[in-house]
């Protein structure tokens, strides 16, 4: 038998980055990306309080290859900030890959929080841009709400989740990663690597079926 942890009115669930250019046929596909769509619907359900993000580059993001003449996706280049990742061009404001998959049905999502629109400056995290000190005002909406614990799913598990898992944490947030419902790149052993990272921070990684309901019995 799991043990349930239970869910209560001041738990939220942060679903991350479900856009069709992180799915199969997207500019940026994360392997079985769309697989995660129903098993989110379902764990919506089981949540009072649900916020969605949405990665949202302007046309020639700093983060894409083809803003850097002769480097190839998925390679490396050094940013003011540190290292940044080169990706292929995906999730451009107003494109149908930036969209939210129409197949993720939470109807009762409370915020859809935009991200990366600053050209200059990638974001990973929905809780800050990849400089680490621009925030995106998450942490201060989850406060006013009164939500304490972050439960986080989405994709990729090894970039957008992991590092939103970590900063919730930081900002003073309980955060658990239900694993089950993201999806890595696994970009040189990117997966192996956030699993370390958030074991070593005490970030809890459990399965959906671990996860409880409002009221549950």
């Amino acid at each position: 038998m799991t043990d349930l942890i239970g869910i209560g009115e001041d738990d939220v669930l942060l679903v991350i980055d479900v856009q069709n250019d992180f799915c199969p046929g997207g500019g940026l596909p994360v392997p079985g990306g769309d697989e995660v769509v129903p098993l989110i619907n379902r764990l919506a359900d089981r949540f009072p309080h649900v916020v969605l993000t949405q990665d949202w580059h302007p046309p020639g993001h700093r983060s894409f290859a083809s803003a850097h003449p002769g480097k190839a996706p998925f390679t490396t280049v050094e940013a003011d900030y540190g290292p940044q990742v080169l990706w292929p061009d995906h999730c451009i404001q107003g494109s149908a890959g930036a969209e939210l998959r129409r197949d993720l049905d939470i109807p009762r999502a409370e915020l859809v929080l935009r991200k990366g629109f600053r050209p200059a400056i990638d974001s990973y995290s929905a809780f800050f841009e990849n400089d680490r000190a621009t925030p995106t005002g998450l942490a201060g909406y989850l406060r006013e709400r009164g939500l304490r614990r972050v439960f986080v799913a989405g994709l990729a598990f090894d970039f957008c989740v992991g590092w939103s898992a970590e900063d919730a944490q930081r900002q003073g947030f309980a955060a658990i990663v239900i694993e089950d419902a993201c999806r890595g790149i696994d970009v040189d052993g990117s997966v192996a690597a956030t699993r370390q990272r958030l074991a070593a921070r005490g970030i809890a990684c459990v399965g959906r079926a671990a996860v409880g309901a409002v009221n549950s019995p």
